[in-house]
């Protein structure tokens, strides 16, 4: 009998991948789920680790279990597993080469000096199948430097036959970096996230773009986060006796003791990722959330008590999120929700997210109606809102960060606006003096989208972007364009589209082209969804109409020669003068409380357009004397276009959006004009200038 053919090697997902343009297949990662299913995600992988501690050290040794099923329909030899932790190694990793570059000229998260004696790593030791030693080795699938290390191959003893799963069990050392990025300790703080050897994941063809299988197993880059295969984890922790602890899913009862150790025992299914976090000294603030169609959701908020202000506010906006998230994208499915408060000197710790876990921000005070509350506030927002665009739909933040990200900026602002909350740009000190500048979430979006002149298209990958501060936009220009679409689409048929697109892919993993698909199908307008995408998704297009000219001038006898009763005479301008001086001489009479803006001749008003970038549908609104108001719509390819409107009433000033739905637009000052100058804006700025120095100069008068 001849032996079975050698197994077809599976090449790598690109290294330069990012949007996929091509809609997954309906049966694309099992279908849909029904709700009816055993589990709530089709479970590719298990984890079963244990864990120990050494806070002193800031290590972790583990032993691990991995079960890992293939859903190809061929054997697989080779399994290719993410070691995030050696991103922080030395300066020649991925992570590290990519920071010089992008983070050149600040703008980003991720920049501290590492200090001796404080860098992060992981040390792959033995792994088993079966009992067989296996050897790995490091590779590079993006084409990182040599001294990358943040993916392995493992080659199996013997494959795994299409629809069979592989256990293998292998052990790993983890140190800590003090926090760089997302992960490490900070004095006797620990968040211990990208902490252990992860399996890549296994794309089939009519799953984002692929079109045959692929392994996407990208290394660490400087901006990019993750992506993963639903599973289940079952992990045990043993540390001091004396440490909190909180994690991913459900505490298993309370922590068994081991001499000065405790044992804690966490798990959760149908989720893509674990992380934990121990320190000692800590102190919990709890909640409850209760809502159709959710299980009793246990909410916790941990904190250090030097920033026990900050937990009961994290604590009301992890409620408020769930009760939103849950009515308006479907119900949060899981029973836990831990919230963590960061310690002092762990800024890098803050705002990171995981599924059923996140870290928030850290304030000692928080005064109403500052930056610091609106701070605290949507940052609990944007991480638990993670909980749904990573998590629960589980997007490939490697390739199309703009799924998680930029639509989760998106639902966070719209969350805001429903509460009335606006964002107070000022602190106690400013409020002393009268100063509030409340602006609302999505104007304050729009200002820090970089619309003028955009680098990368929202699609783009993680890595190849002009600049971290760049990267940003991601979440700025993403929400801004969303609001703009949702503005010509309707906020209840995007709001509608949203629920499908969640209701579809949730426990999958969706594709730029499957959101667009799902706008596209429930609004009706593909046009319009395929214009924004084309734009924005997939370009790099700038917005820009202005109003350029404004005239409205009396329609007056003209001079020249005229045929009357068969003979022709000529009109010179001296007699029109002095006709036209008679005529308004007699109308005033008649009408002594006339208007302004008004007489006995006719008005014409022209005004002047142009378009200075991307052809967006434009509503340009003339305001007469009067307070007359007519409109036109202009929605074409012209450059420039005048409109002409002729009345009984002199024009008192053209506006482009005056709904104010564009918010791409770069440039808001420029969409209006008035016939004649107003100095009103001016005046006010003068007032609030000359307001402030009397209450600077009032302050030192007190000295």
């Amino acid at each position: 009998m001849a032996p079975p053919p050698p197994p077809v090697e599976i090449p790598f997902a690109s290294r330069d991948a990012a949007w996929v343009s091509t809609p997954s297949a309906p049966d694309a990662w099992g279908g849909p789920r029904t709700g009816s299913e055993a589990t709530l995600s089709d479970r590719v992988v298990s984890y079963r680790i244990q864990a120990r501690l050494d806070p002193e050290k800031h290590t972790v040794d583990g032993q691990q279990q991995l079960t890992w099923r293939n859903r190809s329909d061929r054997p697989v030899s080779a399994v290719f597993l993410h070691l995030y932790l050696n991103a922080f190694e030395g300066e020649g990793s991925t992570f590290f080469t990519e920071r010089r570059t992008l983070a050149a000229h600040g703008g980003s998260r991720g920049t501290d000096t590492v200090k001796k004696g404080e860098w992060g790593y992981i040390d792959l030791g033995d792994v088993e199948q079966d009992g067989a030693p296996l050897k790995w080795r490091y590779v590079h699938p993006d084409g990182g430097p040599e001294t990358d290390h943040t993916v392995v191959r493992v080659d199996l003893a013997q494959p795994v036959p299409a629809g069979a799963s592989v256990t293998l069990d292998m052990n790993f050392h983890s140190q800590l970096p003090r926090v760089i990025e997302r992960t490490g300790y900070v004095g006797r703080f620990h968040l211990v996230a990208q902490w252990f050897p992860k399996i890549g994941v296994l794309e089939l063809p009519g799953e984002r773009g692929a079109t045959e299988p692929r392994w996407n197993v990208h290394e660490f880059h400087f901006n990019s986060e993750f992506y993963a295969d639903f599973g289940e984890y079952d992990v045990r922790m043993t540390l001091p006796k004396d440490y909190v602890v909180g994690a991913v899913g459900e505490q298993q009862g309370e922590p068994t003791p081991e001499g000065n150790e405790l044992t804690w025992h966490f798990i959760q299914g149908d989720v893509h990722d674990f992380a934990w976090m121990a320190a000692p000294g800590y102190a919990t603030l709890d909640g409850e959330y209760t809502g159709p169609g959710s299980p009793k959701v246990k909410v916790r908020v941990i904190y250090p008590p030097e920033y026990e202000a900050s937990a009961a506010p994290a604590l009301k906006a992890s409620l408020d999120s769930l009760a939103y998230f849950s009515s308006t994208l479907g119900p949060y499915p899981y029973k836990t929700l831990t919230a963590i408060i960061p310690p002092f000197n762990a800024t890098e710790a803050g705002g990171m997210e995981y599924p059923t876990f996140f870290t928030a921000d850290s304030y000692r005070k928080v005064a109403p109606k500052t930056l610091d509350e609106f701070l605290l506030d949507f940052v609990t927002i944007h991480e638990f809102g993670h909980g749904y665009f990573y998590g629960l739909l589980a997007s490939n933040e490697f390739e199309e960060p703009m799924l998680d990200e930029g639509l989760n900026e998106y639902w966070d602002d719209r969350m805001l606006r429903e509460r009335n909350q606006s964002v107070y740009l000022t602190t106690p000190l400013w409020k002393f003096f009268g100063v509030e500048a409340p602006i609302a979430p999505f104007q304050l979006e729009r200002m820090l989208a970089r619309l003028r002149r955009p680098a990368d298209p929202l699609g783009q990958n993680a890595w190849n972007r002009l600049s971290s501060a760049n990267y940003a936009t991601v979440y700025s220009r993403t929400a801004t364009a969303m609001h703009d679409l949702e503005e010509r689409l309707g906020k209840d048929v995007m709001e509608k589209a949203f629920r499908q697109y969640y209701a579809t892919w949730h426990f999958r993993h969706p594709s730029i082209a499957d959101l667009q698909a799902t706008l596209s199908d429930v609004s009706g307008k593909p046009e319009v969804v395929a214009q924004v995408f084309n734009q924005f998704v997939f370009g790099t297009d700038r917005i820009d109409d202005r109003v350029s000219d404004i005239v409205s001038e009396e329609v007056l006898p003209l001079a020249g020669t005229v045929v009357k009763d068969g003979r022709r005479g000529e009109v010179d301008g001296e007699s029109i003068d002095a006709s036209v001086e008679k005529q308004r001489a007699d109308w005033k009479k008649a009408h002594k409380d006339a208007a302004p803006g008004t007489g006995p001749f006719p008005w014409k008003t022209t005004v002047t357009v142009w378009r200075d970038g991307a052809r967006v549908p434009q509503t340009l609104k003339v305001t007469f004397m009067d307070g007359s108001e007519r409109t036109v719509r202009w929605d074409d390819d012209r450059r420039w276009a005048r409109f002409t409107f002729t009345g009984s009433v002199r024009a008192k000033s053209a506006e482009l959006d005056p709904e104010r739905k564009i918010y791409l637009d770069l440039d808001k000052l420029n969409d209006s004009r008035t016939v004649e100058e107003n100095h009103a804006a001016s005046r006010r700025w003068g007032s609030d200038f000359a307001a402030l120095l009397q209450g600077l100069y009032a302050l030192l008068g007190t000295l």
